[in-house]
């Protein structure tokens, strides 16, 4: 009777091979399997992963989780919740998170909340992560006149403050929505004016990352074996260049999900972000703010959406770098 064994054999830097020895065999580990080892053995980033997912349903689920919890939805107003003054009220039975001025639930809010903090996040950055590998695409394979170009393209950009420009374009667009063409307004005032300024703001990043990737991947043996063999540059790009870029766009890209969901957070903190009555977790705050400014009790209301923004973020960040790790085992980064 033979005895199996399953031993992962380690290189000196103490990263994975991608070899197991299986019953005095030695086999392969492909790549995606090599990944899957290295990121479940992070138990922080496997939790915060799980944290992440069940944000997602319960985003995607809302209406359902609001009705199981046998809360009001997140704009219901009732005027019986506050208390003999007209105040909000702190959590209780009926109100597990309190109510605010209005009498509306603030769990509801809370979870209503995460569908825009979420939605703002991953569209912003996947619109930035495809505008950003384009530009950079384009700048590093072909350099020169074309380099330059974009570049300093991209320079203007980063050369603006956020804030500043996330304010100029809110206060522009946040009403009646601008880039007006054939008849229909392009970026929509509210959610679409929020993703534009964030696509608008993370996009530099994503460029310069790709195109110093390029830089390097260009020179390498099999882009000369492609052109070699006749292949154009539209194919080593899309064929050769571009799938070895998606380790590093996937890393960044769930880094930057985090900083533009704060981003998002800082808009509607400064009313030029999603506007009432669509529940977020940066107006909630700001709401909140004024009230305890004058004098009013209501912790509750700040509290329970800043810790729910805490730990989107610190999840997303906790995940970015179990990837980083997982992708990038020897730390060459």
């Amino acid at each position: 009777m033979s005895i199996g064994t399953d031993l992962l054999i380690e290189s000196e830097g103490g990263a994975d091979t991608g070899v197991q020895l299986v019953a005095g065999e030695v086999q392969a580990l492909s790549p995606r399997q090599l990944f899957w080892r290295r990121f479940r053995s992070d138990r922080v980033a496997m939790a915060s992963a799980v944290f992440i997912i069940l944000l997602l349903v319960v985003a995607i689920l809302a209406p359902l989780v609001v009705k199981l919890l046998g809360v009001p939805g997140p704009n219901v107003q009732n005027p019986n919740a506050l208390d003999a003054f007209g105040s909000p009220t702190g959590p209780s039975s009926a109100h597990p998170f309190g109510v605010d001025e209005l009498g509306r639930d603030i769990l509801s809010r809370v979870i209503y909340g995460a569908r825009v903090s979420l939605e703002v996040g991953i569209i912003g950055t996947a619109i930035a992560a495809v505008v950003g590998t384009v530009i950079g695409l384009i700048a590093g394979f072909f350099g020169r006149w074309m380099d330059t170009i974009l570049m300093r393209f991209v320079d203007v950009f980063l050369a603006f403050p956020v804030i500043v420009l996330g304010l100029g374009i809110g206060e522009a667009c946040g009403v009646f929505g601008c880039v007006h063409a054939f008849g229909t307004t392009l970026i929509q005032p509210g959610l679409g004016t929020v993703i534009f300024i964030i696509a608008l703001s993370s996009f530099t990043y994503i460029a310069r990352i790709v195109r110093g990737q390029v830089l390097s991947l260009r020179e390498k043996e099999f882009v000369d074996a492609s052109r070699s063999l006749g292949a154009s540059n539209t194919r080593i790009l899309y064929r050769d260049i571009l799938p070895n870029l998606l380790a590093p766009l996937i890393v960044y890209s769930s880094l930057l999900i985090p900083t533009n969901i704060l981003l998002e957070a800082a808009l509607d903190f400064l009313g030029v972000g999603i506007r009432p009555p669509t529940a977020s977790w940066g107006n909630m705050v700001a709401s909140a703010g004024n009230d305890i400014l004058s004098g009013a009790p209501t912790w509750w209301y700040m509290v329970f959406p800043g810790v729910a923004l805490l730990l989107t973020v610190l999840a997303f960040n906790l995940v970015g770098d179990g990837l980083l790790d997982a992708l990038n085992p020897r730390g060459d980064r």
